[in-house]
């Protein structure tokens, strides 16, 4: 399978313009993302992408994640907890330098930032 990703070289990324509502969060929830490369083809289950994901300060989700793609999580900046309960209460938390690595399937989250944060992602589907 081929992979779905321009070829970029160094540039200067504008951290300020430019994100966009990411599926699957609710739209008055302050979380962004910025897609830098490919593109996540859920339909048909194919593709990679890799996005940086923004948290706003406060932000916190309420139910947990699942889907069929492999996830890396790299945390650039800020604090991330992660297994809150519905009021956005408890789990753990971490700060930037942290990474996961999860498979297809694996249930994750919710997550809160108190401060916000910056999260890389890939995302990617194995090969067939």
């Amino acid at each position: 399978m081929a992979v779905n990703k321009q070829h970029k070289e160094f540039h200067t990324l504008d951290m300020e313009g430019g994100w966009e509502q990411p599926p699957g969060y609710a739209p008055d929830l302050n979380v962004k993302q910025k897609v830098l490369a490919g593109g996540l083809d859920t339909k048909n289950k194919r593709g990679s992408q890799t996005r940086l994901l923004k948290f706003a300060p406060g932000v916190f989700t309420t139910e947990p994640f699942v889907h069929d793609y492999w996830e890396e999580v790299y945390l650039v900046s800020g604090d991330l907890t992660v297994g809150n309960d519905k009021q956005g209460k408890g789990g753990t938390p971490f700060s930037a330098n942290t990474y996961a690595c999860r498979p297809p399937g694996a249930a994750h989250g919710p997550f809160k930032s108190e401060g916000g944060c910056v999260l890389l992602e890939i995302h990617y589907y194995d090969p067939a």
